[in-house]
C-alpha cells in the first residue's frame, strides 16, 4: 500500500474537528426516521456509484429536506440497505463555520481544508478504507461570485480533487442559487448531477408526521393522534405560507407538544387548542380565528378516503 501523507489518526482528528459524521450518528440512533424520500435517495445512490460524474447536487427550497435526504442515506448505509460499494461508507457534513472560525484570511481558511481533502482523496478506491462522501450544505457559498460569504472561493480548492475523481461530494442549494452562483462555472457545473426535491404534498407530509410521531411522544410524554397531525398539516399549509413542508409541520408539532407540557404537564393526548396557540404565535392570527370545529376536523380525515 502506498504511504499515506496523512495518517489515520490525523485524518480522524480532522474529521472529528471539522465534520459531522452522519453515518456514525445514524448508527447511534441520533436522528428521527427519514421517510418520503426513497426515490431521491435512489437517484443519489445511482450517481454516487458512477465512475465519472459521481457528485450530487440536491436542489430544493429551504425546509424541504435536503439534509434529511443525506441522513436518510446514512440510515440506509447503517442498515446495509445499499449496494456493496457503498456499504460501510461515511457521509461527512463539512462544517464550514467551524473550519473558518478564528481564521484571519481566506488562505488560512483554505489551509485547514486541504489536509482533510488530501487525507480523504488519497484513500479513494483503497479497499482498506470506506468510501467517504462529503456533504456541503449551502454549497453556493463556496463559489467565487458569492459576495459576502466567508467561504467564497473554496470551490477553487475543491476543483482539482473533483477533476481527478478522488472525491464524492453531495452539495445542497436552491435552484436559483445554483443557477446564479454554481451554474455559471462550467467546471463545477459539469461535475455534478442534479437531484430535485419536490415540496411534499399535504398527504405526504401527514405520512411523514405519522412516522415521526412515536419519537416525539417518547420525548414529550404525550400521545399524538392522527386528527392532531391532520390539523397541523392543514393549518401550516394554509397559514404559514413563507415556509415549506415538511419542516413547518414538524416544527409546529414539536412546539405544540412543548406548549402542552409547559402548561399542563405530561400525559394524555395532544389537544387541538395547543396547536392553535402555536399557529397563533407564529402568524399573529388569534387562536379563535384559527380553530376548526368538529365537522371541519372530521372532513380532513374524510378527504383521505
Amino acid at each position: 500500500m502506498t504511504d499515506l501523507k496523512y495518517s489515520d489518526a490525523e485524518l480522524d482528528a480532522l474529521i472529528h474537528k471539522y465534520c459531522t459524521d452522519f453515518t456514525e450518528n445514524a448508527r447511534n440512533d441520533v436522528y428521527d426516521p427519514i421517510t418520503g424520500r426513497e426515490r431521491e435517495i435512489k437517484e443519489t445512490v445511482l450517481i454516487l456509484l458512477q465512475k465519472g460524474r459521481k457528485n450530487v447536487m440536491l436542489q430544493a427550497p429551504a425546509g424541504v429536506g435536503k439534509t434529511a435526504l443525506c441522513i436518510g442515506l446514512a440510515q440506509d448505509i447503517v442498515k446495509d440497505n445499499v449496494p456493496d460499494s457503498l456499504k460501510g461508507a461515511r457521509i461527512l457534513e463539512l462544517d464550514l463555520a467551524a473550519m473558518s472560525a478564528g481564521t484571519d484570511s481566506i488562505s488560512e481558511f483554505q489551509g485547514r481544508i486541504v489536509p482533510l481533502l488530501k487525507g480523504i482523496s488519497e484513500r479513494y478506491g483503497n479497499p482498506d478504507y470506506p468510501k467517504f462522501i462529503l456533504f456541503i450544505d449551502e454549497i453556493h457559498q463556496i463559489m467565487p461570485s458569492c459576495e459576502g460569504s466567508s467561504y467564497r472561493g473554496l470551490s477553487e480548492v475543491l476543483k482539482p480533487y473533483l477533476t481527478a475523481g478522488a472525491l464524492s461530494v453531495i452539495g445542497a442549494t436552491t435552484k436559483d442559487e445554483y443557477r446564479i452562483y454554481v451554474g455559471v462555472d462550467p467546471a463545477m457545473d459539469r461535475r455534478f448531477q442534479k437531484v430535485d426535491l419536490t415540496i411534499p404534498s399535504d398527504a405526504q407530509t401527514f405520512a411523514i408526521l405519522q412516522n415521526l410521531a412515536p419519537r416525539y411522544t417518547k420525548h414529550h410524554g404525550i400521545e399524538i393522534d392522527d386528527d392532531a397531525l391532520r390539523v397541523i398539516v392543514h393549518l401550516t399549509s394554509h397559514h404559514i405560507r413563507k415556509r415549506n413542508q415538511p419542516d413547518k409541520s414538524i416544527i409546529t408539532m414539536d412546539a405544540a407538544l412543548a406548549w402542552q407540557v409547559m402548561h399542563n404537564g405530561q400525559g394524555g393526548k395532544l389537544s387541538l387548542p395547543n396547536i392553535y396557540q402555536i399557529i397563533s404565535r407564529e402568524t399573529g392570527i388569534h387562536a379563535d380565528a384559527i380553530a376548526l370545529n368538529e365537522k371541519e376536523v372530521a372532513k380532513l380525515a374524510e378527504a383521505e378516503d
